[in-house]
């Protein structure tokens, strides 16, 4: 076990152990502080683009107006989208430091393709080309419904590092890492270097969780409300337990934070988690002492009171839960789409306005 100096952070320690995590986010003032803290890479995605701007409207406001200048002709879509790439560039810059520094194994941003592309397979490739292309280090998210996925092994299968995102159960992870494989072989296959192909599979654990609370509000289901923070963790760990003895390339990745249990819980050496900055800050100011817990089982009765009375945790921790058809229609999928696309059409609205202020054009 790695020697803990009192004078560590909690997550240095999580990084000295060797369990890797990112910042969920690309605003460049929270990454520099994360890197710093043992950060590996970060995340982006509408909703987060457009919480970046408006945190650092001084520093990016006066690069869109920049944008708008110089393509008059250009929609909304178009200026979002040269914003989305200037933003995705400069934190990939921050990054990349860590990429060189381990040949290209770590150090990457994931950069999520437009979500209103969700029912259209082409679209979602064509844009992850575009993306894939702004710097070396930045890798692909697109949803793990059965478009997204088979999105996803067509990237892969060009060459471009992904990572399934809109992922709630062992079904979709396993289903995305198969495409992965599938696509890493068809790259092999081609004479595409696959060596550093290494994608991700995200579950978004708090995610799981806010879906069994809609359901125990909606049904008045009876039952312990603690044990719905274990949802997300026990899936993740069932997910975990499936792809070490299949050695899937894709690398586990855990997202959207709820409690603490989301981090404490879920910290291994063969996975990932991508930490909000509010999160890793009160992680760091909490008394818990980070450990290798990833192995450590979910309690039985907890196990067995969410599977009784939830049909949606069934489907999230069945392998057999959910067929490829069924992901899209899923609880927490259609509300994560729903918020997603509400936060690219946020960020088209912020451009509109200052597309149509007389002081920019």
């Amino acid at each position: 076990m790695a020697e803990v100096s009192l004078s560590q952070t909690k997550m240095q320690v999580m990084s000295n152990l060797g369990a890797d995590w990112w910042n969920d986010s690309c605003a460049t003032d929270e990454l520099s502080q994360a890197a710093q803290e043992g950060a590996v890479g970060a995340t982006s995605n509408p909703v987060i683009v457009s919480a970046a701007v408006k945190s650092q409207e001084e520093l990016w406001l006066p690069v869109l107006d920049k944008i708008i200048q110089d393509n008059p002709s250009d929609t909304e879509d178009d200026i979002a989208w040269k914003l989305i790439a200037t933003i995705g560039k400069e934190a990939a810059k921050l990054l990349y430091p860590v990429y060189e520094r381990t040949n290209g194994e770590k150090g990457y941003l994931s950069m999520q393709v437009n979500p209103k592309f969700y029912p259209n397979k082409d679209l979602m490739v064509k844009q992850g080309e575009f993306l894939s292309s702004l710097a070396p280090n930045i890798a692909i998210k697109a949803p793990a419904t059965e478009t997204g996925i088979a999105a996803i092994e067509e990237m892969t299968a060009l060459g471009i590092r992904v990572n399934a995102t809109v992922s709630f159960s062992v079904s979709q992870a396993v289903a995305a890492a198969e495409a992965m494989e599938r696509g890493i072989k068809r790259a092999k296959d081609n004479g595409i270097e696959t060596e550093n192909i290494y994608p991700y599979v995200t579950i978004m654990v708090g995610r799981i969780d806010d879906q069994l609370r809609r359901v125990r509000e909606s049904e008045e289901i009876d039952i312990d409300p603690t044990f719905i923070d274990w949802a997300g963790v026990a899936v993740f760990k069932k997910t975990h337990q499936i792809f070490k003895p299949r050695g899937y390339r894709g690398k586990l990745l855990s997202a959207a934070y709820r409690n603490n249990l989301q981090w404490s819980e879920l910290i291994g050496v063969d996975v990932l988690q991508t930490i909000p900055y509010a999160w890793w800050n009160r992680f760091n100011d909490s008394t818990i002492t980070p450990h290798l817990s990833i192995e450590e089982p979910v309690d039985e009765e907890i196990l067995s009171n969410l599977h009784e009375k939830f049909s949606d945790f069934r489907k999230a921790y069945d392998e057999d839960g959910m067929e490829p058809e069924e992901f899209i229609h899923y609880g927490g999928t259609i509300n994560t789409l729903h918020q997603f696309i509400g936060g690219y059409l946020e960020l088209i609205e912020l451009v509109r306005g200052r597309m149509l202020s007389p002081g920019v054009q």
